[in-house]
């Protein structure tokens, strides 16, 4: 925690003091999170928590996997995490765990998980701070990237078989399917809600209550023209009037009222360098 500096031409009796508030701070936090047992990662024990900023840590069938941060409610950016792994294949919730740890208001939040990442970084551990598990929607732009086999959305794409709480049965508008299908989705429907125009009043029927979301992709699918695809990529799904456009990491495509499965690309060359953008949205 502190260093003495000598001057090489000055006498033994004077020395530089320097005290590394960062290391103190690295080291005390890795001991406060290292004695905490780690809980099942469900709503119930989420709820249990303060609406207060801190860091946290998950566990994957007892491995520590990853290490983030939240600016003002902890509680509410796990359940980001615990949504998200609900929705993906080779993956259960039942699998995971977590730990936290409180952060006065007056120390960002931020800074902690900064010091971590780097120490845990440094012993091998937290493999999911760069795999792209803590990344957002990408964005348009980024919709034709080519992503890394290490990659989380790769390792644990969409689920379709996941029941969707809440929808059906009955006939909805176009426009409050997709609506109310995004909101209740565990990974991100994107599409070109603008454009939609007269397409939007289409009726659909939904034929029972809680369908998969592979049904309710089905079902939009032919609702929708033929100028519309919706795209299935590994870790979301878009939809845009761009007619049979290919993406690489696309899986499966609904072209004219049909789904069609293709193979997606992946870049077997390289992995993930840069850690994970762990915004708070």
């Amino acid at each position: 925690m502190t260093q003495q500096l000598k001057w090489d031409d000055e006498p033994s009796h004077r020395a530089e003091f320097r005290l590394s508030i960062t290391k103190a701070l690295k080291d005390q936090l890795a001991q406060s999170l290292a004695e905490l047992e780690p809980s099942p990662l469900s709503m119930e024990r989420l709820n249990e928590l303060d609406k207060r900023g801190g860091i946290y840590q998950l566990y994957h069938n007892e491995h520590f996997v990853y290490v983030g941060k939240a600016d003002k409610n902890l509680p509410q950016r796990i359940k980001i995490h615990l949504k998200k792994i609900s929705g993906r294949k080779n993956i259960s919730i039942d699998e995971m765990k977590f730990t936290c740890l409180y952060v006065d208001e007056d120390f960002p939040a931020v800074a902690p998980e900064k010091l971590l990442i780097a120490k845990y970084r440094e012993r091998g551990e937290i493999p999911w701070n760069t795999n792209g598990f803590g990344n957002n929607d990408p964005g348009r732009q980024r919709d034709g990237t080519i992503i890394p086999a290490n990659h989380f959305d790769v390792l644990h794409p969409i689920n379709l078989e996941l029941p969707v709480q809440g929808i059906g049965p009955g006939k909805l508008p176009l426009r409050k399917l997709l609506a109310e299908f995004k909101k209740q989705l565990p990974y991100n429907f994107r599409y070109a809600l603008k454009l939609l125009g007269p397409m939007g009043d289409v009726e659909t029927t939904i034929p029972r209550a809680d369908p998969s979301a592979g049904e309710i992709f089905s079902i939009i699918g032919k609702a929708i023209t033929q100028e519309w695809q919706i795209s299935l990529l590994h870790g979301y799904a878009i939809m845009y009037p761009e007619g049979k456009k290919d993406y690489p990491s696309a899986w499966r495509y609904y072209r004219d009222g049909n789904p069609v499965d293709v193979d997606p690309q992946v870049d077997q060359a390289h992995e993930i360098a840069e850690e994970d953008s762990d915004e708070e949205s």
